[in-house]
């Protein structure tokens, strides 16, 4: 069953084509990765997606509705909800109030909003660190906490914007699995991603950007031999252990 349709979206900035006519399903249950080089447009469809943009052409569809003219609150009160690149934690704020802020854009008393607060603090890993600031987390504190803000909120659908940047190996691995736990629990979810092991473990299907376009769709195995693919974005040398890491320019 198909959650999310994306039909001819195209958006323009100035003399800038950051997306051209780009059109894709995404189905119910279903991890889909989204992939290309840096300036491809994959935030920008996010922003698109999300309600943060408004297209210039094509439509988006979620849960059967057209998302015309609905402000991104509102997409986030039908259950689609996005992280961010560069997660931005409320730096006054202790971790747990941090999740209750996005808690509260699903129940409307706080004692609720502080009991799926705690209860994502400890889905994410971050129980032990509730009462700490938000000034004083590491980077990849700083990314659980945007994923937990995103999931207190009680989302059909997450997007994922780069949520494995400038992690370590290690780091990466735990938060694959927790995407799988998320998942597990009847998440369905569309991610952007330059880390290619994740990309690959993750999705189900994959999505190729270049220059705006949509060049390719299809399973990860096909995506890897993609020539295409690989002039546009994964190098030659993948597929000899770069696999694992970001493609070249990424």
């Amino acid at each position: 069953m198909s959650l999310l349709e994306v039909q001819g979206v195209s958006k323009q900035f100035g003399g800038l084509r950051a997306v051209h006519r780009v059109s894709f399903g995404l189905n119910q249950g279903e991890i889909l990765g989204l992939i290309g080089p840096n300036g491809a447009g994959k935030t920008t469809l996010f922003h698109v997606v999300s309600g943060f943009l408004a297209p210039d052409e094509g439509r988006v569809t979620y849960a059967g509705e057209d998302l015309a003219g609905l402000r991104p609150h509102d997409v986030c009160a039908r259950g689609m909800v996005r992280t961010f690149q560069v997660a931005r934690p409320f730096l006054r704020l202790s971790v747990l109030e941090n999740v209750v802020v996005g808690a509260l854009e699903r129940v409307s008393h706080r004692r609720q909003a502080v009991a799926i607060a705690e209860e994502v603090l400890a889905l994410t890993g971050l129980a032990d660190k509730a009462s700490a600031p938000g000034h004083g987390l590491t980077l990849p504190d700083r990314k659980r906490l945007e994923l937990a803000r995103a999931l207190a909120t009680g989302p059909k659908l997450l997007l994922l914007d780069e949520v494995m940047a400038g992690l370590t190996p290690t780091e990466t691995a735990r938060l694959i699995e927790l995407i799988r736990t998320v998942h597990a629990r009847g998440v369905t979810v569309l991610l952007i991603e330059h880390v290619m092991k994740a990309v690959m473990s993750l999705s189900q299907r994959i999505l190729v950007l270049s220059y705006g376009e949509l060049i390719a769709a299809g399973r990860p195995e096909e995506i890897v031999r993609n020539p295409q693919v690989i002039e546009a974005y994964l190098g030659e040398d993948f597929g000899n252990g770069a696999e694992a890491e970001e493609p070249p320019g990424a």
